[in-house]
């Protein structure tokens, strides 16, 4: 019984040796450059959530390089299998995106799969969705925007960004919620989008926030509502569109988010230094500054939350893509 007991006692000194020697372990992360794969061209609002949370990130890690790394091609999904196929160990992230959402929903065949390929790490930024009108159509708001819909018995056009993106999800998902039609008119881009409605070519267009700012200074549009959640931080004094009074809006959101995520099976203590980590950057008033100079806002979500909303947005974005028929360009 005295030699077990001793025995006892040595194990109990091992383990307080050994959870130290562990805690230590999980604070070494990264020993070499991380990797933040962008699956979007450079200078977009998903592109510029990586570069800024990259500068802050490496100055955190002491110096220790985050790279991004732009691999474009078929909507995302190609930079997106690049990290789903990569080691598990952390040192190569993927800026996630509802873009990728959308993508689960587009193509449903393709063996990369959003919500299993990836654990998101956390949500960083959002870039606000307008809604904007041409000053000429006199609608100042978005219940008459709905009653435009309605007298224009489903003739009325709207521009987007282009087909099946968050844009077009955002105006179907009003449409559908008031029983109201109209033509959508995609364009490659949110900047085409916008000059053409500034232009008069249509007198709606859903885009986002750093394509439609610069043309609502001088009167050219004139923006009714963001889509997301909240209002936004670069333009406070446009309402959502759940505050808009219309009773079948009143839950409504739609947010245009960035975020990281890791390869499925990456080290649970890795993970969660750089969920934590990420959280503390987005508290730096430098970065604040820099995200609201680029039209973004800061949209922090845990782990836990950043998977409920991906899943919740790629069940949403199914039922809409199947009831107005949508497919990819």
């Amino acid at each position: 019984m005295l030699r077990f007991k001793r025995l006892c006692a040595s194990v109990g000194m091992m383990m307080c040796i050994l959870v130290p020697a562990v805690a230590e372990s999980q604070t070494k992360f990264p020993e070499k450059a991380v990797r933040i794969v962008v699956s979007f061209t450079p200078g977009g609002a998903a592109d510029l959530t990586a570069r800024i949370v990259a500068e802050k990130l490496t100055e955190r890690w002491n110096g220790q390089a985050v790279v991004v790394e732009n691999i474009t091609g078929a909507g995302g999904n190609v930079g997106a299998s690049t990290v789903i196929r990569s080691a598990p160990d952390g040192y190569t992230l993927l800026l996630v995106s509802n873009t990728h959402a959308i993508n689960r929903v587009l193509y449903p065949k393709t063996p990369i799969d959003i919500t299993k390929g990836v654990q998101p790490i956390a949500m960083m930024s959002s870039s606000p969705i307008v809604i904007a009108v041409n000053p000429k159509s006199k609608i100042d708001s978005l219940p008459e925007l709905i009653d435009r819909m309605a007298q224009e018995k489903g003739q009325m056009n709207y521009l987007t960004c282009g087909v099946a993106t968050a844009h077009h999800f955002s105006m179907e998902l009003i449409k559908e919620a008031v029983k109201q039609n109209a033509v959508h008119i995609p364009q490659r881009g949110c900047g085409p989008a916008v000059v053409d409605a500034a232009g008069g070519q249509a007198d709606v267009v859903i885009a986002t926030m750093p394509a439609v700012l610069p043309f609502l200074g001088g009167g050219k549009l004139k923006a009714i509502a963001v889509t997301s959640k909240q209002r936004s931080d670069s333009a406070k004094d446009i309402p959502t569109v759940s505050e808009s009074g219309v009773p079948a809006l009143k839950d409504f959101a739609v947010e245009n988010y960035y975020g990281l995520a890791a390869p499925t099976g990456t080290p649970q203590d890795v993970l969660t230094k750089i969920e934590r980590d990420v959280k503390d950057v987005l508290s730096d008033p430098d970065l604040k500054h820099k995200f609201a100079s680029a039209g973004l806002d800061v949209f922090y979500l845990s782990s836990a939350k950043s998977k409920e909303l991906l899943l919740q947005d790629v069940e949403r974005y199914r039922k809409t893509a199947q009831g107005a028929g949508m497919k990819p360009e």
